[in-house]
């Protein structure tokens, strides 16, 4: 990277150095004086607009209508263009279908009864234990009609006896039914209990796939419609416009073209053709078929021209925000245009020779000749140089660029005491390209080697 420092006026740079053409060694001497310095840093640029954003097709279809030409300058909001896609509505409309499908109600959720065991209660057997009853009341009056007195006895004795063994056996067989009933319920309830939160769990599962299913049915009506509302192309902003893809400038992308990534599963897309637009795409005219992602219209803001420097890594710590800089452009030779740095970036880039640069940006002011008329408004993407003025003193105490030696990390200036030059150690501020700032190490007036300083060794007589 190449570094151009301030030029002083010659006058001011032959009063410090005070030369005498007399010095046959080929040494010359002058004055540590004050006089303005300027560092100025040096770095390729490129100018850019305040905003771009090429609007492209949202879907394939075919450009109906083009209200604008190259050139044209059109506000926020104009309609440039009209696209007819079928395609395009007619994937809104399957998916207002799907959303209207998705919305209907779900059936409600049949009541589940718990089963329970029967039959096996007293009352199942109250006929039975009536039949019984009734056969040995009859066994019993025939018992009675026997002559034999101790046969009679005998015999409803045994009547009696099984009677008693009956009930005994009934209830028994009571109880034990009871206790098989309570458990075989226990078991019923239990497991309704697990399908009834089986079942739960289903109506849940299904209820949020419902809502899901209706969630992205909705989300895919919104994008179908952004599509097809994207089917008029409008300007973002004021600006000129460009057909197709613009070549330089700067600036973004319109969403529009982003929309295509959206779409939900189940609504074909084309991916947009690599380059698009006019460098490679269709010709933008009306009646010209147009693919998903094809560059229609490229809208510039030239309301505010912005420059982009690429500063080299040995200079960019210099560079702070408001650093005052002149830009030269190669189009607009002989005019000079002001400009200040708005930003320094930390993102390195591979540099021309071998090191890596930052980008740094500037607004551009206005721009003058060097007779004093008005230069012309430049256009984005032209380049230029931009000379960034990163340390200034009006009133520094300087001495010729040649005076400084560079000794290891040392700055050094041979100076003139008692007829002898005497080694110092100096510390530079703001470094011109023919003067440079002495901060401390000099004294103002004091006589500096300004030639061959290279040369000059401890202790040696100087004219």
């Amino acid at each position: 990277m190449t570094i151009r420092r301030g030029i002083p006026p010659l006058l001011v740079v032959l009063a410090l150095a005070g030369c005498t053409a007399e010095e046959p060694s080929g040494i010359q001497l002058g004055t540590a004086r004050r006089a303005p310095v300027s560092e100025v840093v040096e770095a390729p640029a490129t100018i850019g607009a305040r905003a771009a954003a090429t609007l492209r097709a949202p879907a394939t279809g075919t450009l109906t209508k083009l209200h604008v030409r190259d050139g044209d300058t059109v506000a926020k909001g104009d309609v440039l263009a009209k696209i007819s896609s079928p395609e395009a509505r007619g994937r809104l409309s399957q998916a207002r279908q799907a959303e209207r499908l998705a919305s209907r109600p779900s059936a409600p959720r049949p009541a589940f009864a718990a089963p329970t065991l029967r039959g096996f209660d007293g009352r199942a057997f109250a006929g039975l234990d009536r039949k019984v009853r009734s056969d040995f009341a009859q066994a019993r009056s025939a018992a009675r009609k026997v002559g034999d007195a101790t046969a009679r006895k005998r015999l409803i004795a045994a009547i009696d006896l099984a009677e008693r063994r009956h009930r005994a056996q009934r209830a028994a067989l009571g109880a034990i039914t009871k206790d098989l009933t309570r458990s075989v319920n226990g078991v019923l309830s239990q497991l309704t209990g697990q399908l009834s939160t089986g079942l739960g769990s289903l109506t849940s599962s299904m209820a949020s796939l419902q809502a899901a299913s209706r969630s992205q049915a909705k989300a895919a009506v919104k994008t179908a419609e952004s599509v097809v509302k994207g089917l008029t192309i409008k300007a973002p902003f004021d600006g000129v416009v460009t057909l197709g893809r613009s070549s330089g400038g700067g600036g973004a992308t319109d969403a529009l073209g982003g929309l295509l990534g959206r779409l939900p599963a189940g609504l074909p897309t084309q991916a947009p053709p690599d380059g698009g637009g006019s460098g490679g795409g269709p010709a933008v005219a009306t009646g010209v078929p147009v693919a998903a992602g094809d560059a229609i219209v490229t809208v510039t803001d030239v309301s505010e021209l912005t420059i982009s420097a690429d500063v080299d890594e040995t200079d960019v710590l210099l560079v702070e925000r408001g650093t005052a800089a002149r830009i030269e452009l190669d189009a607009v030779p002989g005019a000079t245009y002001t400009a200040k740095v708005t930003g320094v970036g930390v993102t390195p880039m591979a540099g021309t020779t071998g090191g890596v640069s930052y980008p740094v940006r500037l607004t551009l002011g206005p721009g003058r000749f060097d007779d004093g008329r008005k230069a012309p408004a430049p256009k984005p993407g032209m380049s230029a140089v931009a000379r960034l003025t990163v340390r200034e003193s009006p009133g520094a105490l300087a001495v010729p660029a040649s005076a400084v030696v560079t000794s290891g990390r040392d700055s050094v200036v041979w100076a003139v005491r008692g007829g002898a030059a005497e080694r110092r150690v100096v510390r530079l501020g703001a470094q011109g390209d023919a003067l440079v700032e002495v901060l401390t190490g000099l004294r103002e007036g004091e006589r500096v080697v300004v030639k061959g300083a290279d040369a000059v060794r401890q202790g040696q007589k100087l004219p």
